[in-house]
Parts: C-alpha cells; sequence; structure tokens
C-alpha cells in the first residue's frame, strides 16, 4: 500500500484519487458536523465521547501495527496536537453559541481561503485565475447561504454576532490544521504512522479535561454508540483530507472538501426532512460550481 502510495502520488491518477477521497472527507465531515451538534447532547460532550472512541482505537494502532514515527516528525505531531486542540475548542464554543446553519458555512467558507493562501507560501501552489474564480464563486454560496440562513434563525439572535466571529476563527484554524497536517503526513515514508499518532495524540484532550473538571458519568448505549460512530467518521474524514493533501494539490483539496455544506443540506433535506428551497438550491448550486471551477480550471 505504501508503495503503490508513493507511485501515484503527484501524477494523474492520484489527482483522480485525491479528488474522490476530498469528496468523501467533504461528506463525512458534513456528518461529523451535525453528529456533534446533534441535539442528544451539547457539543461539548459530544466532541468528548467522540474523541475516548477515538483513542481507544488509534493507540493500538500507532503502538503496536504503524512504525514509530521517526525523529524528526514529533515536533510536527506536538504541533498538530497544539493546533487540533484549539480547532476543536473554537468548533465546540461557534456551535454552543451559533446556529449551526449560519456558522457551519462561515467556518467552512474562511477555511479555504487562508488554506488557499497558505499553500502558496508553504507548498509554492499557486492558482491560475479561473480557479481563483471559481474560489470567489464558492465562497459566494457558503458566505450567502450563512447569511440567508441567518435572516431565518428566530432563536439566539442575541448571540449570533460573537458565534460568527468564532466561527471566523474556527475557519483560520482549519487552514492552519490543514497546511499543517499536509505537511506532517508528507514528511514520513509511511502516512498512517503520521495518522495514527496523529488522531491518537489529539484525542486524549477532552477527555482528560472531562476527567479533571469531575463531568465523567456512566455512559449509556446511545453515548456509546454515537462515540463509536463519530471515532469512525472522524477517522475517514480527517484520515481522507490529509491523505488527499499527500497526493495532490493541498488547496484544491481544501476546496473540494468545502462542498461539506451542500452535502450537509442534502442530508437535512433527505434524512431530516428538512426543506431546501429555491434560494438555498441556487446558494448550493454556487458551491458546487465554485469547487468544480476551481477542479477544472488548473
Amino acid at each position: 500500500m505504501i508503495n503503490w502510495i508513493a507511485a501515484v502520488e503527484g501524477t494523474a491518477r492520484g489527482h483522480t484519487l485525491a479528488l474522490w477521497l476530498a469528496l468523501l472527507a467533504a461528506f463525512l465531515h458534513a456528518l461529523f458536523g451535525a453528529l456533534q451538534k446533534g441535539a442528544r447532547f451539547d457539543p461539548w460532550t459530544s466532541r468528548t465521547i467522540m474523541d475516548v472512541a477515538i483513542f481507544c482505537i488509534a493507540t493500538p494502532v500507532a503502538l503496536f501495527v504503524v512504525p514509530w514515527p521517526p525523529a524528526d516528525l514529533w515536533w510536527v505531531l506536538a504541533g498538530a496536537a497544539a493546533i487540533q486542540f484549539t480547532y476543536k475548542a473554537l468548533q465546540g464554543a461557534t456551535y454552543q453559541r451559533g446556529a449551526y446553519t449560519v456558522v457551519y458555512p462561515v467556518v467552512r467558507g474562511t477555511g479555504p481561503l487562508f488554506t488557499v493562501l497558505g499553500a502558496g507560501v508553504i507548498f509554492g501552489e499557486h492558482f491560475g485565475p479561473v480557479q481563483w474564480l471559481g474560489v470567489g464563486i464558492l465562497l459566494a454560496g457558503l458566505f450567502g447561504l450563512s447569511a440567508y440562513n441567518m435572516a431565518r434563525v428566530r432563536v439566539g439572535r442575541d448571540s449570533l454576532g460573537p458565534a460568527l466571529a468564532l466561527a471566523v476563527a474556527t475557519g483560520m484554524m482549519v487552514a492552519v490544521y490543514t497546511t499543517w497536517n499536509a505537511f506532517g503526513i508528507r514528511s514520513v515514508p509511511d502516512p498512517f504512522t503520521f495518522l495514527a499518532w496523529f488522531f491518537m495524540l489529539t484525542s486524549w484532550d477532552f477527555p482528560l479535561i472531562a476527567a479533571l473538571r469531575g463531568r465523567w458519568r456512566r455512559p449509556d448505549p446511545a453515548m456509546v454508540r454515537l462515540a463509536v460512530t463519530g471515532a469512525l467518521v472522524a477517522f475517514g474524514s480527517f484520515g481522507s483530507i490529509m491523505m488527499a493533501t499527500r497526493l495532490d494539490s493541498v488547496g484544491e483539496a481544501a476546496i473540494l472538501r468545502e462542498t461539506s455544506t451542500v452535502f450537509a443540506a442534502l442530508i437535512g433535506w433527505v434524512v431530516l426532512k428538512e426543506p431546501v428551497g429555491p434560494r438555498r438550491l441556487i446558494l448550493m448550486s454556487l458551491i458546487a460550481l465554485g469547487a468544480v471551477v476551481v477542479e477544472f480550471g488548473g
């Protein structure tokens, strides 16, 4: 598997695989966000119990299955753990203060913009005029969707201002962790080493904080189901996007992942029977169109 991955990196085949991995990450990220924002538990509790499952699954793989990280990767992993903790804390605060349909598009819209700029500085990737047009179309759809949803929110409007500010900060951290993790997974011969240790080292913080604050309680079947489901979704979501950034362009993978907002709306429409309406459909089409323009404009 490792030799095959090395053989397709930077090739047309690798580009196609990265495209599908980024789209898979988009769908799973929308699902993960819905799980964390779910009505049964608050965002902090949801993230904590999912982290417990992530840690329990990732730890034996990191310690006994994949090769141990080389010495020069430890500082990258330490940085990834600090960045991921900051991202999770901002994300939880954002979801707690703002309506999901309002803040989620802002997070996803801010992230790719800064990721594309960061990829240009760090990896020397540069978008052409057509691709920047695609970025503009996608951002118009994302922020337009957020504004449309915000106009329809009737509950918690007094906290929307702080929630939107937190959403922008969370989006900036999305850009930071995307570029940082792309650097990390490209720095080691075995990408699965980075992935396993990343999941192990970034999933102990919230459970430890909960234990220190005395917030543990006996898990019920609903918590166990959420924990295991969320862990599996997280492996697929974060693992897919990091592998995509190893195989191909970091900026293009980041843009394609932001179609997660479209998937989130589709999940709400098909599963939750939420109405979409013509305006939201147009804005969702803009998001998808922007991703297509970026992909085929390169």
